[in-house]
């Protein structure tokens, strides 16, 4: 399951009202206030391969598609 799927599930249990609210009391995902998984790309919302550097926020593969419109040159 992937860090946003956790209500997969409640299309099975629309018709239990009281084993739904169990199920989003301990298997909806906490709000994080530290570490990788608060920091997110502007762009398209990813947690790894985030450029933070000079307030860019953006994840490598949305860099690399914006980075000449933001006005960084490719050297090679």
């Amino acid at each position: 399951m992937t860090y946003s799927s956790f209500d997969k599930p409640l299309k099975q249990l629309k018709v239990k009202p009281a084993k739904m609210g169990k199920y989003i009391k301990h298997n909806s995902p906490k709000e994080r206030k530290m570490g990788r998984s608060t920091k997110r790309c502007v762009r398209c919302g990813r947690i790894r391969g985030l450029i933070a550097s000079y307030d860019i926020k953006l994840c490598r593969q949305c860099f690399r598609e914006v980075a000449t419109k933001i006005g960084f040159k490719k050297f090679s």
